[in-house]
C-alpha cells in the first residue's frame, strides 16, 4: 500500500518527536506497553500484558509479553524497557533535551546535576525484577497514567541499536537540529512493520513486513508513505492510483469523493485548533485587554461554518467536549469587533502591529488549509484595526522551531490532537510550565495545572481540572478556535482501516485487494 502523507517526518526516533506525521510511521514500526484498541481512546495490552499502579499511584507494575525480539533480533525483557526509561531520565545535552517534548511534559525533568536543588522529576527508578515483570517508581502521582504510557515517544526501542548508532547524540547549529544516524536509518522496534529506507530527495518512506512481529501480523507485504503536502495534489494521486489513501481530505471534497467511490472516514473530534499568542513579543500582549480583543475580533463560528469539516465545533476552551475536565462554566468571547476595538483603545493599542506565523507544506488534523485558516484570522483582525506582519514557513525545520524553540512570533497558529483521555494532556502540555511558545511566567497556574494532575482518578480529578479550564480561560494564553473532525480517505479496493480519535491509525489490519 502507497500513503500520501501529509508532511516530512522529522526523524523516526520517537523520544525527540512530537509531530503526527513522523508518529503516524513510528507507530507501524515500534510498540508500546499500553496501546489504544483500535477506533478509540480506550487502553489495551501492548508490550505489556498487564500493569497495575500502587494505591498512591507512585508504582507502576508491568507483566510483559514473553518471547518477543526486536526487528534486529535482540530480546525484548524487562531490562530492555529499563534501559529505554533510564535512556530518557539520564539524557545529556541541552540540545537533546529540548526535543523531548513529551518526556519534559510527562515526567518534569531529568537525572539532576550534584547540588541541584530544583524540584524532584517524576521519574525515579526502573527495576527489572525479573525478565518479564519491569517496575516503574515515580516520586509523585502523576494523573496521565496509565494512558499517558500509550504515547508513541514512551516506544520500547532495542537498546543494542541505540547504543550501535549513538542515538543521544543530538547537536544544534544556530537555529538548526541534526539527528544521529540511528532516528534517520536504523530506528528499531518490536512492531508489525520494519524500516526499510528513507528516501529524503523522492520523499517516500519504505517500511516492509516484520515477519515475526509478537504483537500483531501485518497482511500487507510493503507500506510505503509518500509525501505530498498538497492536499489537492494527494487527491489527483489518489485518483491516478499512484497510492491507496491520505489523510485530512478538503472538507469541500468529501461529496466528490465519496461520489467516485472513495471512502472517506470521519474521526470523532479530538482535537483543537488555537491561536497561540507569545507575551514575550510584542510588549502589549502582556496586557489582558489586548488578548481579549483579539478573541472577540475573531468571527469563530463563520469559520468553522466556511473552514472547516462536517461535525467541527467552535471551541470555547483548550479542552474537548469528549475529554473529563470539560466544563461550560468559562469565560466565553463570542464574536463582538466593537466591544474588540473598544479594549484596544482602552489598552492604549489602536494601530497594533503583530507578526503572525503560519506554517507552509503541510495540512494538519486540525487545520486543513494553514493559508486559508491564516487569511480568514488575519483578515478578523485587520477588521479590529490590527496591522499583521505575515511570516509563513515551512513546518519542519522552520515553523515549529521557530514558534516552539525560539519564540519570534507574536502570535501563529497550531493545534492538537489529544494523545490520550486526560484533561492534562491538553492544557498541562501547553501551560504546564514556561515555554517559548506563549512567553509568560503564572506561578499560579502553573501550581493549579499541577495540582490537577496529581488529584485523585475520577471526579476529583475531573472537577480539578474544571477549575484550572476556567482560570485559563479567565487569563487567556491563547485563543481556542476549533474542534475540528478531521477525515481520512481511502481508495475502495482498500479494506480494514480503522479510523483513530487519535490519528493513531494501526497498518497492520489493512489489505488492497
Amino acid at each position: 500500500m502507497v500513503f500520501g502523507a501529509a508532511g516530512n517526518p522529522k526523524t523516526f526516533d520517537p523520544l525527540f518527536n512530537d509531530d503526527g506525521e513522523t508518529f503516524r510511521i513510528i507507530r507501524q514500526m515500534m510498540d508500546t506497553l499500553i496501546m489504544n484498541r483500535p477506533g478509540t481512546a480506550d487502553l489495551e495490552a501492548g508490550l505489556a500484558e498487564k500493569w497495575e499502579g500502587s494505591n498512591d499511584g507512585k508504582t507502576w507494575t508491568f507483566s510483559l509479553k514473553k518471547g518477543v525480539k526486536f526487528h534486529d533480533g535482540t530480546p525484548f525483557n524487562a531490562e530492555a524497557v529499563c534501559f529505554n526509561f533510564n535512556r530518557m531520565f539520564n539524557m545529556k545535552g541541552a540540545a537533546a533535551q529540548s526535543q523531548m517534548i513529551y518526556y519534559g511534559d510527562i515526567f518534569e525533568g531529568f537525572a539532576k546535576n550534584e547540588g541541584d536543588a530544583s524540584g524532584a522529576p517524576v521519574f525515579k527508578d526502573c527495576q527489572a525484577k525479573d525478565e518479564s515483570t519491569a517496575i516503574l517508581n515515580l516520586n509523585k502521582n502523576k494523573g496521565a497514567f496509565p494512558a499517558a504510557f500509550t504515547l508513541p515517544s514512551f516506544s520500547i526501542q532495542s537498546p543494542d541499536a541505540l547504543k550501535k548508532y549513538n542515538a543521544d547524540n543530538v547537536t544544534q547549529s544556530g537555529d538548526s537540529f541534526a539527528y544521529p544516524e540511528y532516528a534517520t536509518a536504523h530506528p528499531t522496534g518490536t512492531g508489525p512493520f520494519k524500516f526499510d529506507s528513507w528516501d529524503q530527495a523522492k520523499g517516500e518512506i519504505t517500511l516492509s513486513k516484520a515477519t515475526d512481529s509478537p504483537t500483531q501480523t501485518a497482511k500487507l507485504d510493503k507500506l510505503v508513505f509518500k509525501v505530498i503536502p498538497d492536499e489537492n495534489a494527494r487527491k489527483q494521486a489518489l485518483k491516478a492510483g499512484d497510492i491507496q489513501g491520505y489523510d485530512y481530505p478538503s472538507p469541500a471534497d468529501y461529496g466528490l469523493l465519496r461520489n467516485d467511490g472513495e471512502q472517506v472516514l470521519i474521526r470523532p473530534s479530538f482535537n483543537l485548533l488555537y491561536l497561540g499568542i507569545n507575551q514575550s513579543g510584542n510588549p502589549k500582549l502582556k496586557e489582558l485587554k489586548v488578548r481579549q480583543a483579539l478573541a472577540y475580533g475573531i468571527n469563530r463560528e463563520q469559520f468553522v461554518k466556511s473552514k472547516l469539516s462536517e461535525g467541527s465545533e467552535v471551541a470555547t476552551q483548550f479542552v474537548p467536549k469528549a475529554i473529563s475536565g470539560y466544563t461550560e462554566d468559562v469565560t466565553k468571547y463570542p464574536y463582538d469587533p466593537d466591544k474588540a476595538k473598544q479594549l484596544l483603545k482602552e489598552a492604549g493599542a489602536e494601530g497594533l502591529t503583530l507578526k503572525f506565523y503560519y506554517p507552509t507544506e503541510v495540512t494538519r488534523p486540525y487545520m486543513p488549509n494553514p493559508a486559508d485558516t491564516f487569511t480568514s484570522i488575519s483578515e478578523d483582525l485587520k477588521n479590529i484595526g490590527v496591522k499583521i506582519e505575515p511570516i509563513a514557513k515551512p513546518w519542519q525545520g522552520g515553523y515549529k522551531d521557530d514558534v516552539q524553540k525560539f519564540g519570534k512570533q507574536d502570535l501563529h497558529l497550531l493545534g492538537w490532537t489529544g494523545d490520550y483521555n486526560d484533561a492534562g494532556n491538553f492544557v498541562g502540555t501547553f501551560f504546564g510550565r514556561e515555554k517559548k511558545e506563549f512567553g509568560f511566567n503564572s506561578a499560579e497556574l502553573f501550581s493549579a495545572l499541577a495540582a490537577a494532575d496529581s488529584s485523585p482518578a475520577g471526579e476529583e480529578h475531573a472537577k480539578a481540572y474544571q477549575v484550572v479550564n476556567k482560570q485559563i480561560m479567565e487569563y487567556l494564553p491563547a485563543i481556542p478556535i476549533a474542534y475540528p473532525t478531521p477525515g481520512l480517505v481511502v481508495g475502495p479496493k482498500v479494506k480494514g482501516m480503522v479510523a483513530s480519535p487519535l490519528t493513531d491509525e494501526r497498518f497492520y489490519t489493512v489489505t488492497v485487494n
